[in-house]
This record gives structure tokens, C-alpha cells and sequence, in this order.
């Protein structure tokens, strides 16, 4: 009896000391998607005046990562997204992600090279599923709510309090 509850107790500490590792890696890559974040946020307010995206929708660019704001509802924050996009050079002409500029862009990021695959690869997902919409503003802010709320099952989504901070720091 003694042997099996030293078993289970290993087996216990085994899978918490597992478990913190993976938070851990976890954590790292919503920091890096947070400093991401921060830096496309940058284009924010001459974004928001050129799209005239009204105040009382979004004050902050950290907002839209907060999830009690349905992003999905609102179509202007479309527009500034894609105004944001094309100031840091991640979209193509017809306001779509572009692959290959989004992975650079992501591994210029220290231990980014790992995050780069899987943004992508989530981002293209959610595009895919709204690619019908011909609406640039509202396709992409569905896709961005879409991916916003794969990356947070993942386990990378960027920190809304962290990109507040960064953005004051800057």
C-alpha cells in the first residue's frame, strides 16, 4: 500500500513539475505576442483619426486584446486593424496577411522563431473561414476576433495590462 501512494505521489509532482513547463513556454510566447502587440500598436492613434474609429469603440490599442470587448461586433476596429497592418507592412493590396512578411516580422522578435509558425498558421486558419466576406473591415476584424480567441486556447495570447504597459513605457 506505502509503495502505491509513493508511486502516486510521484506521478502527481511528475505531471505539476510538467505542467509548470509548459506554463512557463506558455507565458514566454504571450510575452513575445505582447510585445508584438505593442508594436503594431504604435500606428494606433494615426490609424484610429485616419479610419475615424470613434472613442467610445476603442479608446486603446491594448483594448483589443481585452476579451469582454467583442471585437467581431465592431467593423470600424476593422479598418483601423487594416490601416495598423499596412503601416507595419504585414498586409498585401487587397488587405490580406501576408505570410511571409508576418514570419519575418515575428522572428525579428527574440525566441520568435517558434511563435511565427503557429501565428500564421492560426491567422491563415480564421482568414480562410471569412474569406467570403467582401467587406475588408469586417472580414478582417472576424478573422482577428477569430484569431484572438484561437491564440487564447492555445495558450499565446497577448496580455491586454502588459500591452498597456509597454505602450506607456514607449
Amino acid at each position: 500500500m506505502v509503495i502505491v501512494l509513493k508511486m502516486a505521489l510521484c506521478w502527481v509532482v511528475l505531471t505539476l513539475v510538467l505542467a509548470a513547463g509548459e506554463m512557463e513556454a506558455t507565458s514566454e510566447e504571450s510575452i513575445i505576442m505582447s510585445r508584438i502587440a505593442a508594436t503594431i500598436g504604435k500606428a494606433f492613434e494615426g490609424c484610429r483619426e485616419e479610419t475615424q474609429l470613434a472613442p467610445e469603440i476603442m479608446k486603446e490599442w491594448h483594448q483589443l486584446w481585452d476579451y469582454d470587448l467583442d471585437v467581431g461586433a465592431h467593423r470600424e476596429i476593422g479598418c483601423t486593424v487594416i490601416c495598423m497592418g499596412h503601416k507595419n507592412a504585414l498586409l498585401d493590396d487587397d488587405n490580406t496577411v501576408h505570410g511571409d512578411r508576418m514570419l519575418d516580422y515575428i522572428r525579428t522578435y527574440e525566441n520568435g522563431d517558434d511563435l511565427a509558425n503557429k501565428v500564421v498558421e492560426e491567422y491563415s486558419n480564421c482568414d480562410k473561414q471569412y474569406k467570403d466576406i467582401e467587406d475588408d473591415c469586417s472580414r478582417v476584424i472576424k478573422s482577428f476576433a477569430c484569431f484572438k480567441t484561437d491564440v487564447k486556447k492555445a495558450g499565446f495570447a497577448a496580455y491586454a495590462d502588459m500591452i498597456k504597459d509597454m505602450l506607456e513605457e514607449q
